[in-house]
């Protein structure tokens, strides 16, 4: 028995998702795998072979294995092809943040030491600002252009001149010089680099998250798993790409033959029309984008129910309830980059179709349960290390272990030992609780919690009641200094369409008021046009943070109350 027992070559090639390419131009070879505005479209055949052209021109540059190529573009064909193409090549890929300025843009090609960088013609700019900001004698990428025809002629001139930093050639020249007939590089290992993910709010010191064919192999057919997806699904990307590789969707969507309808805009006339258009099955969304597409005054349901998958952060039971309203089929999922995609997902059960709709909508705000691919999801005492009670009160840090989990942080070992310690748990810095139930509902960010007269309280609490307002669109809590009590909570918010003119701040202090303990109402409330927010979509409490520092401190009460 135990010579039977060893691993051999027929039983454990690497695992890697770049197969699932090769199997879709089989299975689903005739069928639509990319459409793009009026003029572009593809069969899985077509991508199937441009990806292996490009792979076999990149790999021509003396791109290999351990090198890293970058990407800077939005969700276009370009942008999914390169999903595969960069890591058929050997190459790690590594997607950049399109919201980056160039200095820190600058910053993440040097700490990656990227051999080649494909760049959008709209972000040409941003481009050759950040490589200016390269230190002499500091190598720099070499640049391949992504030309969109499908653009109008005063989107894309006048550009910069390109005299100082020649592009190597276009992208599709790349395509079409490349060999069909290559044979791409496959790992030695799977756990061998695949993808390098830079974590959100990077300055001057990068977080570059490192995942393995392995991870991303199992995290892409756990997200169709936990989700459902069906073959033949047509899948709208409103998620960016870039965003911890659209958690794990390019591939994903590659292993059952979906349709990718891939846009520039994201915003709320684009996206029900490609619904309607294309018949879109599913698509991501982070609670930010679902709250414009709940609040467009489209007068009509959709003619057909749209799956759409929220997370990045905790979404208002309010906003979940409108979507639904609407024609959207909520599932709610948690994850981070770390994870290489969903760790926890809001598990429906049948029995919760018999509540009122406000109470399955809180239901649903909740993380829910570890997906399949998971070993554990858990929450624990940060000071003794132990699970906390199941009781849905008691908080601790939320932590977890399994397939997706990264392999750590580029060049940072100190760091990825602070996250993935010795115990064998990925400590998230969310603060959570675990319900009766099972299920795990975070609560606030570590660094988000206000910490009021020694009190702790969770701004995504106050924010939830926030939302319940009528005339709310968008709201954001942090913590203001307060001479008497340390900390109290300072209120965001941005308005609905004629919402300014129909409420004060003291009105909205008496609506929180009447549904939450005084200690957590907020002290102050600041309106805004709109809260600033990262590129997918999270809003930058970091800044709001600094602003209501600058505010100042609030003045101790005569006679305080904490009634």
């Amino acid at each position: 028995m135990d010579k039977l027992s060893h691993p051999n070559t027929a039983n454990s090639p690497p695992l890697t998702p770049l197969t699932f390419l090769e199997r879709a131009a089989i299975v689903y070879g005739d069928c639509t795998s990319i459409i793009y505005n009026r003029t572009t479209t593809f069969t899985w055949s077509q991508t199937h072979r441009r990806c292996l052209q490009l792979a076999s021109s990149i790999s021509s540059l003396g791109i290999g294995k351990r090198h890293v190529v970058s990407v800077l573009s939005p969700n276009t064909p370009a942008m999914y092809e390169l999903q595969f193409a960069v890591p058929m090549s050997g190459a790690t890929l590594n997607n950049l943040n399109l919201r980056l300025d160039h200095h820190t843009l600058s910053t993440l090609l040097r700490h990656s030491e990227s051999r080649l960088l494909f760049v959008d013609i709209l972000y040409l700019p941003l481009t050759l600002n950040a490589l200016s900001s390269f230190p002499p004698n500091t190598p720099k990428p070499k640049l391949v252009l992504i030309n969109d025809d499908t653009l109008a002629s005063h989107q894309t001139k006048p550009q910069p001149t390109l005299d100082t930093y020649k592009t190597l050639d276009t992208y599709e020249t790349l395509v079409s010089l490349g060999n069909p007939e290559f044979k791409w590089v496959r790992p030695n290992s799977e756990w061998d680099p695949i993808v390098l993910n830079y974590t959100s709010g990077t300055t001057s010191s990068p977080k570059g998250v490192v995942h393995s064919h392995r991870s991303i192999f199992i995290t892409s057919l756990d997200s169709l798993i936990h989700w459902s997806v069906p073959k033949n699904p047509v899948y709208l990307w409103t998620l960016a790409m870039f965003h911890g590789n659209g958690w794990c969707y390019p591939w994903g969507i590659a292993a059952v033959g979906g349709t990718n309808v891939c846009t520039r805009r994201i915003d709320a006339p684009t996206i029900f029309h490609l619904i309607e258009h294309h018949g879109v099955t599913h698509m991501c969304a982070a609670p930010v984008v679902l709250n414009m597409l709940s609040s467009y005054k489209r007068g009509e349901k959709l003619k057909k129910p749209v799956h759409v998958l929220t997370g990045g952060s905790p979404p208002p039971a309010p906003i979940l309830l409108r979507a639904e309203e609407m024609g959207f089929e909520v599932t709610h999922v948690y994850g981070m980059t770390e994870a290489g995609g969903v760790v926890a997902t809001c598990a429906w059960r049948r029995e919760w179709d018999r509540l009122p709709a406000t109470e399955r909508a809180r239901l649903k705000a909740r993380q829910g349960v570890r997906t399949l691919g998971m070993t554990e999801v858990d929450v624990v005492d940060t000071s003794t290390g132990k699970r906390v009670r199941r009781d849905g009160v008691s908080v601790g840090e939320v932590v977890y272990r399994g397939a997706c989990v990264m392999l750590g942080y580029l060049k940072d070992v100190e760091a990825t030992r602070k996250c993935v310690k010795g115990d064998g748990w990925l400590y998230t810095g969310d603060v959570g609780v675990m319900h009766e139930d099972g299920y795990l509902e975070i609560k606030d960010r570590s660094k988000d919690v206000i910490i009021s007269g020694g009190e702790n309280l969770s701004s995504v609490e106050v924010e939830a009641v926030l939302y319940m307002h009528p005339a709310v669109n968008e709201a954001a809590v942090v913590a203001r200094p307060d001479e008497f009590w340390g900390e109290t909570p300072c209120a965001f918010v941005s308005l609905k369409e004629g919402g300014l003119s129909k409420v004060t701040e003291k009105e909205v202090m008496e609506f929180c008021r009447e549904r939450l303990p005084h200690f957590m109402v907020p002290k102050t409330v600041v309106f805004r046009e709109e809260l600033p927010k990262t590129a997918t979509g999270k809003v930058e409490k970091h800044v709001l943070r600094s602003d209501a520092q600058a505010m100042g401190s609030l003045s101790a009460p005569s006679i305080p109350s904490r009634m």
